[in-house]
């Protein structure tokens, strides 16, 4: 096991889609870069750390731990280019996967097909057993297991997927056949005792295959970088897993489909620790208030854009995603996922309709104005043709813009829609984009109960910032916060995040009929396996959870207990059903799941104080966005104050009446805002205040707060 960092100097690096976002903090200063994320991602990572090492003038070496994100096991999934995998089952179940669930994504096309298993039938096996909820009915012949072995090497199978009826309550059976194929088969074994210990035969069968499916990849992603790592200097790589924490690379091999959601999950990690911070400083002010903070988190990246929440400081968290019509059940931070970003293509439909995404226009060629040879219009073409981008701007420090060839795509997309010019079809991209990451918000928020204008929204990605002012109007949300980092806030996060283990088994019983010794002796197993994967055994802190349900639901809710007794259950799962649903019921409980969390608490950097000089870089003519239709007489253009963020000096007081303004720096995206009021600059992070739930024309008040 790796120690968790308490160094001086430390690296975060985060892959996207696009671009390889590195953050280096030494002695207290960060420095930052930006490089193309490259087809074997351990290349551009590698490339990152020497950019960040350049520019603080140290070597590689120099650097005591390495936090990583990543997007190896999501893009094997989304591109069905993982390894060929193989299945075995209890005899009667080898169509599982084929069968699944008989629920349908769209109930009214005609048409819908569900996607393709990950395991093809042609490398599904059956093995003659039996387990129940009760114990073992028939022990597995080893004979057949051998017999078994040759068989799926005849399919050249890269790796294979074990998941017995059953084995979630006694994995005897199971535990035989991997280890016999192990034995047999120079190939990774993924069984469903060690990866989901839950019932729900396909939910189970589905998560353990895409451990198998993933595994190979993961296994030689992250020995790359390892090796790579080694050779400038750097230490092993400490990973990000989706439920937010991170482990070292050991841990995460033998658990790979807890990377599903790795990048996703350092971002939002990265904004709850922005939002505490903002809190803190926020605190010395007169009207302060200390509690931890609720926020609504913004991803806008060049492919996508993701929503969290993060409630009295922690991120909500769920145990149940959905990647491309793949169950996943692993703990994991709940993030919404929309196909708006910056580089997302506009188009125009066979109706003659704007469209925009998701289809993206990625590194390379990259939106028009990257200069690459792109020709087709993206969300960042039309930020730069409205002004929020200018041709002074250099993406990442380094990338000058080609406002010519943004207008020429925007221009081509102006006839093709039948709009006036390239500007009128801007606004429609802008706006259509804006409309879908309000839906995302939405979704994270209404859909589950929360009303988002009781919620900050910490706005970061390369494009958050230029959107956020006009979702948080659009909402009624009355305060955005910027990160210093915004553009690497995933980077970030991970100099942030706490080393988290998770562990889960089922253990489905009436609640009445409960034996809390038992129940004891089931987290007592569970603490020991969790405290094993910590990097500090006696540095963890435990907590245990419970899923529970009212006898007759197929659902559960997750309630913390803290010593399990059925009059403390009862007691939480009432409130927490309340609280979700607006109601409890006067019914008997059921338990399903306990569940154990152990956490080393992370050692978050302190950023920089900033601040110096004159903060005025110049002033841009930019559109702002107050009416209702792509070409509507009611936006205007005006002329905007442009910033150098990082000059703002701490407590800096503007007044904000007329005066729209943009900001930018290399790190952090150009952020927009326009209307009257004053705004001021807390420390670090700019924070705005004053849609509180009207329809603004323009963007209200600005301060600038911490980050």
């Amino acid at each position: 096991m790796t120690t968790p960092p308490t160094e001086s100097t430390r690296i975060g690096v985060d892959v996207g889609g696009t671009f390889t976002d590195v953050v280096l903090v030494a002695d207290g200063d960060r420095h930052t870069a930006k490089v193309p994320t490259t087809t074997d991602q351990s290349v551009g990572v590698i490339n990152g750390i020497k950019k960040a090492c350049d520019a603080a003038g140290i070597e590689p070496a120099a650097v005591d731990a390495f936090g990583h994100a990543m997007t190896v096991s999501v893009n094997a999934l989304l591109e069905r280019d993982g390894a060929t995998t193989a299945l075995v089952t209890t005899a009667g179940f080898r169509d599982v996967l084929e069968i699944a669930r008989q629920d349908r994504p769209d109930l009214y096309d005609l048409d819908a097909t569900k996607p393709d298993p990950l395991v093809p039938r042609t490398r599904r096996f059956e093995i003659d057993e039996r387990a129940t909820t009760k114990g073992i009915e028939q022990p597995v012949d080893p004979s057949d297991v051998c017999d078994l072995a040759d068989d799926i090497a005849a399919t050249d199978a890269e790796s294979v997927a074990v998941c017995l009826l059953h084995a979630y309550a006694h994995p005897e059976n199971e535990q035989r056949v991997a280890e016999i194929l192990r034995e047999e088969l120079a190939i990774p074994v993924s069984a469903s005792h060690e990866v989901l210990p839950e019932f729900r035969e396909f939910e189970r069968t589905a998560t353990t295959a895409v451990d198998a499916y993933v595994t190979p990849a993961i296994d030689g992603y992250l020995s790359r970088l390892t090796d790579r790592a080694s050779d400038a200097g750097v230490p092993e790589p400490r990973v990000m897993q989706a439920n937010g924490g991170i482990a070292d690379s050991e841990t995460v091999s033998d658990n790979a489909v807890s990377t599903t959601l790795s990048g996703p999950a350092a971002g939002v990690v990265g904004a709850a620790a922005t939002a505490a911070e903002n809190n803190a400083t926020a605190a010395t002010a007169p009207d302060s208030a200390t509690t931890q903070p609720s926020v609504v988190t913004f991803d806008m990246g060049g492919t996508s854009s993701d929503v969290s929440l993060v409630r009295d400081g922690t991120a909500e968290r769920t145990t149940e995603a959905d990647i491309d019509g793949i169950p996943i059940r692993t703990p994991m931070v709940d993030v919404t996922t929309v196909g708006a970003g910056g580089g997302s293509i506009a188009w125009v439909d066979s109706g003659g309709a704007l469209r925009v995404g998701p289809e993206s226009a990625g590194a390379e060629p990259g939106p028009a104005c990257y200069g690459h040879g792109g020709d087709r219009p993206t969300v960042t073409d039309a930020n730069v043709v409205l002004g929020y981008i200018g041709d002074d701007t250099a993406l990442g420090g380094e990338l000058t813009l080609d406002t010519t060839a943004a207008h020429t795509a925007l221009a081509d997309l102006a006839r093709e829609a039948d709009l006036p010019d390239a500007e009128a079809a801007a606004r429609g991209v802008v706006r259509i984009a804006n409309a879908t990451m309000a839906r995302a918000i939405r979704a994270a928020t209404v859909e589950r109960g929360h009303d988002p204008r009781g919620f900050d929204l910490v706005a970061f990605g390369g494009a958050g910032p230029m959107h956020a002012a006009a979702l948080a109007a659009d909402l009624g949300m009355d305060r955005v916060v910027v990160p210093a980092p915004a553009g690497v806030l995933s980077a970030y996060g991970l100099l942030a995040a706490d080393e988290t283990h998770d562990a889960v088994r089922t253990v489905t019983q009436p609640l009445a009929d409960s034996d809390q010794a038992e129940i004891t002796a089931v987290y007592d197993d569970l603490i020991e396996s969790v405290r094993s994967d910590a990097s500090d055994p006696a540095a963890a802190t435990v907590e245990r959870a419970v899923d529970c349900r009212y006898d007759g639901q197929s659902f559960e809710l997750t309630v913390p207990v803290e010593l399990f007794s059925q009059e403390t259950v009862a007691e939480a799962f009432h409130a927490a059903h309340e609280r979700a649903y607006g109601y409890s019921l006067d019914a008997p409980i059921e338990l399903v799941n306990l569940r154990v969390t152990a956490t080393i608490e992370g050692n978050p950097p302190a950023i920089e104080q900033t601040g110096a000089g004159d903060a005025v870089v110049g002033s841009r003519k930019a559109m702002f966005l107050t009416g209702d239709t792509a070409a509507s007489d009611a936006d205007s253009r005006q002329s905007a104050t442009v910033y150098n963020r990082s000059k703002l000096h701490c407590r800096h007081i503007g007044n904000g009446a007329g005066d729209p303004r943009t900001g930018r720096k290399h790190d952090r995206p150009p952020a927009r805002l326009a209307g009257s009021g004053s705004w001021r600059r807390r420390a670090h992070h700019a924070a705005s205040r004053g849609y509180g739930g009207r329809s603004m024309r323009g963007y209200s008040r600005y301060r600038s707060g911490r980050a």
